[in-house]
């Protein structure tokens, strides 16, 4: 492997990989489907991350010829039974803002006591080879909690209402680093890693 697409057309999350993958390959030349015109956006259609995950791999990895790698993930709240989990994107419409969906699960967790707003981010990651082999699948998790307020500025998404007790603080209060060497898409990154250092050792 010598060249990485990161099969993504959303900004802030391909940003985000194309940054914690960089940091540790700095020789490995990473796109992003930006760089391809005219990629398609494959239908989510999945039941599960993996599912998803793999989907957009391989439509990418069919349309650039290249080796691609494509996550998905959600937050699951423990008092929601789970949701918004798979669709934590599409949560009460896929264009309403994400501080217009953080303000619906505040009050939909208003009568819930701090101690049972258990939650985690949940990633799938998917590395796809170009032609039909089968993708390698990884995953990984970040427990946390649901705050009773946002706080920070940083990250996207959830961020700013997922709390982590071992730091005292949201995850969007965070600088990128500390947020990469914790989170859900961090961790699985590093194991993905693992196997990139591999294929890149044994390029040409």
């Amino acid at each position: 492997m010598t060249r990485l697409v990161v099969a993504s057309h959303n900004r802030m999350k391909a940003g985000e990989m194309v940054e914690i993958l960089h940091a540790r390959f700095p020789g490995l030349e990473i796109l992003t489907l930006a760089d391809f015109d005219g990629a398609p956006e494959p239908n989510e259609t999945g039941t599960t991350y993996a599912d998803n995950a793999v989907i957009k791999a391989r439509s990418a990895a069919a349309f650039t010829g290249e080796w691609c790698l494509a996550d998905d993930a959600g937050l699951e709240i423990d008092a929601l039974d789970g949701a918004p989990g798979l669709y934590s994107r599409r949560f009460w419409g896929e264009h309403l803002p994400f501080p217009e969906k953080m303000a619906m699960i505040l009050d939909l967790l208003r009568e819930t006591p701090f101690a049972q707003r258990g939650a985690r981010f949940r990633c799938c990651v998917a590395l796809m080879p170009p032609g039909e082999i089968a993708p390698e699948v990884y995953a990984d998790t970040c427990e946390g909690q649901i705050a009773e307020t946002p706080s920070g500025a940083g990250g996207f998404g959830y961020d700013p209402i997922f709390w982590l007790p071992e730091l005292g603080c949201c995850m969007a209060d965070l600088t990128p680093d500390q947020k990469h060497a914790i989170s859900h898409r961090g961790k699985v990154l590093r194991r993905v890693g693992d196997r990139i250092a591999e294929l890149t050792a044994s390029a040409p």
